[in-house]
């Protein structure tokens, strides 16, 4: 049972964070559980997802990196020389998205044992990370002026 939440007071007091609140609004709208899949965090800022792609080739596969978006797409090419006694492997096509944070890239894919591996790193700018601001103090004696005149005593 799903329930409306109204974020209408969150976006009263916050700044910029429009695009959590859209992904928890559309959260499981496109919730299709097929082909399954595996998120895993394999450090701090490395992931690794695992989609479960037995039957496929590689030719069959395709992965787009849009913004924060990654897609993997799956159709099996038809032949139409082989006839079904059963037809058990779900090979139908696919289209699975993953939601991915600022900064994610994808370092590398890959096909093994049916499972298509897909490696992400997040990368922050240099200019984004957290930097120490050094403070200064103006707490400096004044130099003294002399105001023009005779120095004569």
């Amino acid at each position: 049972m799903r329930t409306n939440l109204d974020f209408s007071p969150f976006y009263r007091s916050s700044i910029g964070f429009d695009r959590i609140f859209d992904l928890l609004e559309n959260a499981n709208l496109n919730a299709e559980n097929w082909p399954p899949y595996d998120i895993i965090r394999l450090g701090e800022d490395a992931y690794r997802i695992a989609v479960l792609v037995a039957g496929f080739a590689e030719d069959e596969l395709t992965i787009t990196h849009e913004a924060n978006m990654l897609v993997v797409n799956g159709a099996k090419s038809e032949n139409g020389e082989v006839q079904y006694l059963h037809q058990g492997l779900a090979l139908r096509p696919f289209a699975r998205r993953f939601e991915l944070a600022d900064h994610v890239i994808v370092e590398r894919a890959k096909l093994e044992d049916g499972l298509l591996v897909i490696d992400l790193k997040k990368e922050i700018p240099e200019e984004m990370k957290p930097r120490r601001i050094p403070i200064k103090s103006e707490r400096t004696k004044p130099a003294s002026k002399q105001i023009e005149g005779n120095n004569a005593a």
